[in-house]
Order: C-alpha cells, then structure tokens, then sequence
C-alpha cells in the first residue's frame, strides 16, 4: 500500500503533470490504463451518475466505496478515489475503508451540504486524515473557492492551500480555476497544483504556469454517453451506426 502511494506522489511534478483522464468502472480504468497512464483516478459525479445518484454524496457510501473497488481489482497502477467529502464518516474510518479497497490517495473537498467549510476546520479533518493514514494515501485537497461562490477565487483558494498542504495534503485542488488563474495559485501554494483542463483548454498552457496534476472530472464519462447518444440515434434513424 504505501510504495503505491509512493508511485503517485512522484508522480506530481510541476511543469511536467500527472494527467488523469477520469474513470468510472473497470472497463474505463482498463481503457485508460491501457493507453499508458501511470495512475489513475475514478471521478465521483461519473460513479454517481453510472449508479443513478446525485452528485455530492447523493450515493450511499458503500455503493461509492463498491464501486471505486472495481476500478482498483481491474487495474494494476495506483488509484486515487474521489472520495467527494468524506461522507461523513471519522478520518479513521474514512482512512480505514479507502485502504482496504486498495486506494492509493483521495480526494476530500471542502464543500459540505452546498456550504464551503471554513478553512481551519477543514484543516483539522485533512489533519487527522493525515495522522490516521501516515505515508498510505495521497490526500488531494480540493479549495472550492471557485465554486464557492467567494469574492476574490484565487486569493481564497491560495490561502486555503497554504492551510490544507500545512495540515498534510500531498496536493491543493482548486477546482475549475481557469487557466489565467494557475500561474497564481502554483506561485502561491507551498505545494503541489491540481487543476482542470476543460473543452478550449490547453494542457501545454497549465503545465508551462506549473501545475502537478491535471484532471477532467466527469467529462470523460461525458464523452462516452454522447459517443452512445450518436450511436443509438443513428440506430433509432436507420442509419448505418458504424458510419
């Protein structure tokens, strides 16, 4: 367990990112996996979705936990699960759990029932993660001032980093920071930057402004419904699906 949390914290350099083009079941871990990924991450609005849930924690946890399993047993790099906020489960248990899938990190955001948390608290909980799992799990912090609805985004996001990486997060995750803001965010977190590359976005522009990671949420999953929407519309039309 920790030399795989070992390969994925290596793996966030700055300049040059970690790219994780999000799954959400088995088949998509062995699509991406296969395509030569060094890691790979589940996305938690595509597993919820897939199981017919909301998204922010509208799923049962064990159905969360189920399914980001399948992902792991199906691949052989480590995995970091979004483990969305913690479904209100102790660090411990949270911990606990998230290793005996066979997790190699997590995300945990900031955001709980629509409320952003106030940053010191939220500093505790990433704390007492951190005591709970040692060196075993890569702790991807999210700092959701961009969706936060806060006044000044970046400086929010900046200061809740500084906080998160303090209290033991291996990366700050300022979700949906547009690509103007990641030069700022990189300069001002002590630590490694996960950003999102969204559609018109540029992968070489955030990986020059310093950026460790990359992610793409739910859009891979995205994609794949609309590949299929094409597909059975072409059916429905008797129209040669293949074409």
């Amino acid at each position: 367990m920790p030399e795989n949390a070992a390969r994925l914290r290596d793996l966030h350099r700055p300049g040059d990112p970690l790219l994780l083009p999000n799954v959400w079941d088995a088949a998509s871990a062995e699509i991406v996996q296969e395509a030569g990924f060094p890691a790979l991450a589940t996305a938690s609005a595509a597993i919820c979705a897939m199981l017919g849930y909301p998204d922010h924690e509208g799923a049962p946890a064990d159905e969360m936990f189920a399914a980001a399993g399948r992902v792991i047993r199906a691949a052989s790099v480590p995995v970091t699960v979004d483990a969305e906020a913690g479904y209100g489960l102790p660090p411990e248990e949270l911990v606990e759990r998230l290793l005996a899938i066979g997790a190699a990190g997590c995300n945990l955001e900031d955001t709980y029932a629509g409320k952003l948390a106030e940053p010191e608290k939220q500093a505790e909980y990433l704390a007492a993660v951190r005591a709970a799992a040692g060196d075993a799990l890569v702790i991807n912090a999210r700092a959701d001032t961009f969706v936060g609805g806060v006044a000044d985004p970046v400086d929010a996001a900046i200061a809740r980093g500084r906080l998160y990486i303090e209290a033991g997060a291996d990366c700050v995750y300022p979700i949906t920071a547009p690509p103007d803001t990641v030069r700022a965010l990189v300069e001002g977190i002590p630590g490694p930057v996960n950003v999102n590359v969204f559609p018109g976005g540029s992968l070489a522009e955030v990986a020059e402004a310093g950026a460790a990671r990359v992610s793409f949420g739910p859009v891979p999953y995205m994609r794949a419904l609309d590949a299929l929407k094409e597909f059975s519309g072409r059916v429905l039309r008797k129209e040669d699906p293949y074409a």
